[in-house]
């Protein structure tokens, strides 16, 4: 009975329709063009498939056929075969100098599988979300600029802020900006790329970064699977070069390994010749400048421009990502903290001065190290931070450094007045040309520019008479003979333990500083990146008897390397204090 209605319902709407088809052929025609639609489609489908097939696998042909006829963006050979390898490869690292344009290309690839992957999430990580924010919010409106047609693929109007980006597309595809940090842990996303993953330490990158791209998108149809063909989980790396043995330079070199197995990676690199070749970036000439400029540090533009992994290979000083670890402190100290009454805070502080001759000019170059001390309850030291490094002018006589080192001490609240210094000591390598101005240390001297009188002062552990009798014992005589091991060590044993805190990079401490002095905040930085090239620069030098260091590069020198180990190693030999026996008087005992 019920199928008979069904029949006799269906037998009435079709009549009814066919009915309307002979009296309407306005109607007629809309179901036909409905028909002629549908049918088209499917007569088409496998031309759309290939179609997708054929975008997803040429990135670069894609952005060609959407360029306009004038103006756009030309790709160069070696950034189409970048941005292939970003779409067929599960990880990617590319190693390249400035002015190669990586970061442009980066965001054509994050936009180009954003709208071929419908519903994916992608984001792109840098050492701060601020600097992932303004590098996005850059390279976005040049993307839109040289490709118009990007802009109707766009679902409303991009987000950026000072710290976070959310790009949406029509496809439901979401771009976003995540950091290098702890506070990116728990996010989820389907792809990642990491910009200048060189600064990574691999304990950060597997306890936050890598489980980012754990879960895998599933496809928008009725089944909502996971495509068993697409590189669900893939991590990209995007860096100019580092250092040898980091955490970073292992991973491309197990990275080689994986390629030539040929397990779905892959490593790009090149040096500044390949953009310039193409007539991107600055001109030969120009680099070239930059390269014989002697202020130019042989280290930075190895790394910048040569793409060289720097530093030791065998036999390293240290496992240099320890030190960049280290990297922790975001507010560096030009002078010692006052209070809102003007008085000194109840800071403590160790100066560290190392005198040397460089291995390129023939002046003097003097290399001066602020430490900041700071104890627990129980007055041992859980920190020492270098919150200053200068390096004065080359060609200084030693009165004008020994002036210079008398202005930093009074900055860092230093006193005549022992019991109420927050100096503790001013450590110089007397060795060699250092005598010269630890005897100019000891002579009375006035600074020529304030009037004010610097004083006069004496050494800690020598019986070298000061110019004034009765002054005050500031200056230790470090004599490095004999004891070269015993310095070495120590230097170890603060960078293992992880006492040592140095400053981070300006980009990552800019918008976060409380001091005014952009430019001396900047040099500050500078010099700390300096101190990194300098131990990165070192090999142990094991003899049956003792160790020393030696510079893999001799051009480049040890200074500040060498004004730290001694601050450090008159810090633990005199200012260091064991736990007090109180902290385990306590509890509770059982028979």
């Amino acid at each position: 009975m019920t199928s008979r209605k069904n029949f006799q319902r269906d037998n009435f709407k079709y009549t009814k329709q066919s009915s309307r088809l002979d009296s309407d052929p306005e109607f007629n025609s809309s179901v036909q063009a409905n028909q002629n639609k549908v049918d088209t489609f499917e007569r088409n489908l496998d031309k759309w498939i290939e179609f997708v097939q054929w975008a997803r696998w040429f990135p670069d042909l894609w952005y060609d056929l959407i360029k306009p006829e004038k103006g756009g963006m030309r790709l160069d050979l070696d950034q189409r075969v970048f941005l292939r390898c970003m779409s067929r490869f599960v990880s990617t690292y590319g190693v390249f100098p400035r002015g190669f344009g990586k970061t442009m290309l980066e965001l054509m690839s994050i936009y180009h599988t954003a709208i071929w992957f419908p519903d994916i999430t992608i984001a792109m990580s840098a050492q701060t979300r601020e600097n992932a924010a303004s590098i996005s919010e850059e390279k976005h409106n040049e993307i839109m600029k040289w490709f118009p047609l990007m802009k109707n693929e766009l679902a409303g109007r991009p987000s950026f802020t000072k710290d976070s980006v959310e790009v949406k597309f029509s496809s439901g595809g979401v771009y976003s900006v995540l950091a290098n940090a702890q506070s990116t842990k728990g996010q989820r996303r389907r792809r990642l790329n990491v910009e200048e993953s060189a600064l990574l330490n691999n304990e950060l990158f597997k306890d936050v970064l890598e489980p980012v791209v754990n879960v895998p998108r599933r496809t928008i149809g009725k089944l909502a699977t996971v495509n068993p063909f697409e590189l669900n989980g893939m991590i990209n790396y995007l860096t100019t070069s580092g250092y040898r043995g980091s955490d970073e330079f292992n991973r491309i070199l197990n990275m080689l390994d994986e390629m030539a197995e040929l397990k779905g990676k892959i490593v790009l690199g090149a040096s500044w010749e390949l953009p310039c070749h193409f007539g991107r970036g600055e001109t030969r000439t120009q680099i070239l400048a930059k390269k014989n400029d002697p202020t130019t540090s042989s280290t930075a533009f190895a790394m910048n421009y040569e793409s060289k992994w720097v530093g030791a290979s065998d036999g390293a000083l240290i496992n240099i990502s320890k030190l960049i670890k280290a990297r922790t402190i975001t507010n560096p100290e030009l002078t010692c903290l006052r209070d809102k009454n003007k008085n000194f805070l109840l800071n403590e502080y160790v100066i560290g001065v190392d005198v040397a001759r460089s291995s390129e000019k023939s002046n003097n170059k003097t290399a001066i190290i602020v430490l900041k001390i700071i104890r627990n309850s129980n007055n041992a030291i859980r920190q020492v931070q270098v919150v200053n490094i200068i390096e004065p002018p080359n060609g200084l006589n030693f009165k004008e450094q020994s002036i210079m080192v008398k202005r930093v001490f009074k900055n860092y609240g230093g006193s005549e007045d022992l019991s109420i210094s927050r100096v503790r000591a001013v450590i110089v390598d007397g060795n060699g040309v250092g005598s010269g101005l630890v005897d100019r240390l000891l002579e009375d001297v006035t600074d020529p520019e304030t009037n004010e009188e610097l004083g006069c002062w004496a050494t800690i552990n020598t019986d070298q008479k000061p110019d004034v009798p009765n002054s005050p014992a500031i200056v230790y005589n470090l004599k490095s003979q004999g004891i070269n091991d015993k310095i070495i060590t120590t230097f170890l044993d603060y960078v293992e333990s992880g006492k040592l805190k140095l400053l981070r990079p300006y980009e990552e401490i800019k918008s976060k500083k409380v001091i005014s002095d952009d430019v001396m905040v900047e040099a500050t930085c500078i010099q700390t990146q300096l101190l990194i090239d300098e131990v990165a620069n070192l090999r142990l030098k094991k003899t049956q008897n003792s160790i020393s260091v030696e510079q893999v590069v001799k051009r480049i020198d040890k200074d500040r390397y060498s004004a730290l180990s001694y601050a450090l190693y008159y810090i633990a030999l005199f200012l260091e204090k064991e736990e007090s026996e109180d902290e385990y008087s306590f509890g509770f005992f059982f028979n």
